[in-house]
């Protein structure tokens, strides 16, 4: 494995289930290519001729790649996920998801909304949730399990702005308390 300091270039993919550091070796001579994805390797190619090019992995539940292109006497590197560049991506995701990061008696979470599923995530993982109608809106039930077995009631609210172009607007209750959000790669 690589040293920290060997890496070409280092990109951090917010998705639901977390927050993913992609990290990518070349070597310009030897065409070498090394990605590693929170710490675990997940492909490797020692030896190439051929110093320009794309390799493909996947990074949580989506397919990724990293694009190599010579400018000059320097190479590029672009990370592409689902499709997209990573800044097209993030931003995609700024508009489909909503993230909070509650501290809940010293410990941290991480909470995501996908607006288009209406699927929420707790630390990465998919939770169960309860739904329901209210006058202004939705309100979408579930708790949050702390290590220490102390659970939090929590509400997500989906409310009109009474703006065509803010649309819906969301917020996150945790034990009553609104937990603000943050932008999807503010992380």
């Amino acid at each position: 494995m690589a040293n920290p300091g060997d890496f070409t270039a280092t990109w951090t993919v917010p998705l639901s289930d977390g927050v993913h550091k992609v990290q990518f070796e070349h070597g310009t001579t030897s065409g070498k290519r090394v990605i590693i994805v929170d710490g675990v390797e997940v492909f490797r190619k020692n030896w190439m001729f051929r110093l320009v090019g794309k390799e493909s992995f996947q990074v949580g539940t989506k397919r990724a790649f990293v694009k190599i292109d010579a400018a000059g006497f320097v190479y590029e590197y672009t990370l592409n996920v689902d499709g997209k560049t990573l800044k097209k991506f993030v931003e995609n995701r700024r508009k489909t998801t909503k993230t909070w990061l509650p501290s809940l008696a010293g410990e941290h979470h991480r909470v995501v909304l996908e607006k288009d599923t209406l699927d929420v995530f707790v630390d990465g993982q998919p939770v169960e949730t309860a739904g329901e109608f209210i006058d202004d809106g939705t309100e979408t039930h579930f708790t949050i399990q702390n290590e220490n077995g102390s659970s939090y009631s929590c509400v997500i609210k989906a409310f009109s702005s009474g703006k065509k172009k803010q649309g819906i607007l969301h917020s996150l209750l945790v034990a009553g308390q609104e937990i603000p959000f943050i932008e999807e790669g503010d992380e």
